[in-house]
């Protein structure tokens, strides 16, 4: 069931441009795979901190946004599905002046909770940066729910 898609790349960056305006143009998706995506933050001068590394609160949107489109890349445009859960290791300081790129893997996706994991790592690099666990809370269906 996992590698049955509803949404491809345009239409889940279409979706988070129109529904979080906020953060238009920072979200790539660079690919759907079988049990989830990639996807690259574009990294910027406003993503970094001192010391001149890529910030947490950074690495942390990356890896929400990930598991976001992960899971409606299955489902559809719900836009009020949200995080009831993250965990978070930073193990490596990324590097400035590169993208930063999320690989997810969604390892259970149900009617009301899906859970998986994401690794973050520099661009060109294969050492991970940082480790996510993320739980999501799906809605019942119900047309308000949807996006």
């Amino acid at each position: 069931m996992l590698d049955k898609t509803v949404m491809d790349a345009a239409a889940l960056e279409h979706f988070i441009d129109t529904e979080f305006a906020q953060v238009k143009g920072e979200f790539m998706v660079e690919e759907i795979t079988a049990d989830g995506v990639v996807v690259r933050l574009l990294t910027s001068a406003k993503h970094l901190r001192p010391g001149g590394t890529i910030s947490g609160p950074a690495m942390f949107g990356l890896a929400d946004v990930g598991m976001y489109f992960a899971i409606l890349s299955r489902i559809g445009p719900v836009a009020l599905t949200v995080t009831t859960n993250c965990s978070i290791d930073f193990m490596r300081k990324p590097e400035a002046g590169r993208d930063l790129i999320c690989e997810t893997r969604l390892l259970k996706l149900g009617r009301t909770l899906a859970v998986g994991e994401c690794h973050l790592r520099s661009e060109g690099r294969t050492e991970v940066v940082a480790r996510a666990s993320l739980t999501y809370a799906i809605p019942p269906k119900r047309p308000e729910n949807m996006g």
